[in-house]
């Protein structure tokens, strides 16, 4: 996030879009519904799925899924149309801004109507309120980026935001909702195939050097691969083994079916886990790990917020925390790691790592910091740009639609989405493991609009098979109009009906992110349950 969650509610108006807040992220959910609702700020929400915030919302737009570039082309449009956008912000803070408007240009509200079924005037409706706003955020989750158009959606977000000068101000920016609690942790400390601790690029012989001297060890000079690739090269017999570290790819990766035959032709398989997992009951050799509260260390969230994690209690059984099994194993391996603590290795990733030079475990004894943060006396930064862009001005990009990998045809006619529910988490190893979470989601449904399953024959919490091209499974259905006609919400935490043996191997050309908002299926009755 550029911004804070707490600046949510010192926006004027909220953009929210591919985020089911209040189930994928319900304590975030809560700060904008306390800004809708207690302070009065304004809520534009587009989603193709109907969701909790869609009842809190001014403007609510309902796209057909796969054309957020269509629909953010034309709010700019509009708004460069009627001359509402921030000229001096734009003239003084960003280039390429005449190959930007030229593109969306073309994107009037009546075309963009045709390629997303939202109403013209509502488009317009919605460009007034953002424009107009003074300080204006822009929320997005993963039903931006797992798109083919992915990395293109959220650059057509930050030319929206540029337009109207809401980037490096209070209250505004572009801000993204991590997944899981560490995930900006792990790529803000090198968990990434192309970037060093800090985003410091592998490419860069300077940044590779100081590393090499830091860590007395050579370094490649190319970039790896990303984990479909990973998977996508095991499959071709070109990766021997695997390292795998609190990940569970047999639920949570698109196309299981190719996903186990990759996994079951390596040489040699590690996991390393919590639970015995769908994936770990494959392996060569699993290392028990220890849980967050069995251990010490840091967890950076979604805000950039550097915050302490305090063990609770000893590790159970054999476990160990990650950080110890990696320094054992290395060390076994030829290449000494002689850490004692956490606090030891946060040190080292100060002294390597400029944005969180200045974050050290005596800072954190109060509260977290947000980097970037270079230096001791430092306080940490909420909102990122203030002062400039780090390439100097910011980029406006030219954008056009992309079609998704695989669209609704004659042979499969639904369009298939996946996600989560407040109930569930990822890919259940640990939340189905809860009564009380099972309690209140006890089992997988897929959502239908009751026009469709009317067409079909299919009665609320019947039984149906869902086919795509990869594969099928056998769920229940649960009507609702919540579902555009012609399209099916699948959550993906439920292995004995897992929504990734249907979603297809299609990723975003840049990013590498599988494309698991769409894919094409078939339905089938189910008689005599």
């Amino acid at each position: 996030m550029t911004n804070s969650i707490s600046d949510l509610e010192k926006a004027d108006l909220i953009l929210l879009t591919g985020s089911n807040t209040t189930e994928n992220h319900p304590i975030i959910g809560l700060h904008i519904i306390n800004a809708v609702a207690r302070l009065r700020k304004k809520l534009i929400v587009v989603d193709p799925r109907v969701i909790k915030m869609t009842e809190y919302a001014d403007i609510y737009l309902r796209p057909r899924a796969g054309t957020d570039i269509a629909w953010l082309n034309g709010l700019a449009h509009v708004i460069i149309k009627e001359g509402w956008w921030d000229k001096d912000y734009v003239r003084e803070r960003t280039e390429n801004f005449d190959a930007f408007a030229k593109t969306v240009e073309k994107y009037t509200p009546e075309l963009v109507q045709m390629i997303t079924g939202i109403p013209a005037e509502d488009l317009k409706k919605a460009a007034r309120l953002y424009a107009e706003a003074e300080r204006a955020a822009i929320v997005y989750c993963m039903g931006i980026t797992q798109h083919r158009s992915g990395t293109d959606n959220v650059k057509a977000i930050a030319n929206l935001a540029m337009l109207c000068g809401n980037v490096g101000i209070e209250g505004g920016g572009v801000n993204p909702l991590r997944g899981q609690n560490n995930v900006q942790g792990a790529c803000d400390v090198g968990a990434l195939p192309d970037y060093l601790p800090g985003y410091q690029s592998v490419t860069d012989p300077a940044i590779r050097r100081k590393f090499e001297e830091a860590w007395d060890a050579r370094l490649p000079e190319e970039p790896g691969l990303t984990v479909t690739e990973i998977i996508k090269q095991a499959g071709e017999g070109k990766i021997k083994a695997l390292y795998i570290m609190g990940e569970n790819p047999l639920i949570s990766d698109p196309d299981l079916h190719h996903v186990r035959s990759a996994l079951e032709g390596l040489e040699f398989l590690v996991v390393q886990d919590i639970f015995l997992t769908q994936t770990a009951r494959l392996a060569d050799v699993v290392l028990p790990a220890a849980s967050y509260a069995e251990k010490e260390g840091t967890f950076t969230n979604t805000e950039r917020r550097v915050q302490r994690v305090r063990q609770a209690i000893s590790p159970l059984g054999e476990s160990k925390p990650d950080w110890r099994i990696i320094s054992e194993l290395s060390s076994k391996m030829g290449y000494k790691m002689s850490y004692e603590s956490p606090e030891e290795i946060m040190e080292e990733i100060a002294s390597v790592t400029p944005v969180y030079g200045g974050i050290h475990y005596d800072r954190l004894e109060e509260a977290g910091i947000q980097w970037p943060c270079p230096t001791l006396d430092h306080p940490g930064t909420p909102v990122l740009h203030s002062d400039g862009f780090t390439r100097g001005k910011g980029l406006f990009h030219t954008l056009e639609v992309i079609p998704a990998s695989e669209m609704p045809d004659d042979d499969y006619p639904f369009l298939l989405s996946t996600g989560r529910v407040l109930y569930q988490y990822n890919s259940g190893t640990m939340s189905r493991r809860s009564e009380g979470l099972n309690k209140m989601y006890p089992e997988v449904m897929v959502e239908m609009n009751p026009i469709d399953a009317f067409a079909l024959d299919v009665d609320d919490h019947s039984f149906v098979r869902i086919i795509s091209r990869r594969g099928e499974v056998k769920v229940r259905v649960a009507l609702t109009e919540r579902c555009q006609r012609g399209t099916l919400f699948l959550p993906f935490h439920f292995r004995e009906a897992a929504a990734n043996l249907l979603t297809n191997p299609g990723v975003d050309p840049v990013s590498k992110m599988p494309e698991y908002k769409i894919c094409a299926v078939r339905i089938r009755p189910v008689y005599g349950m």
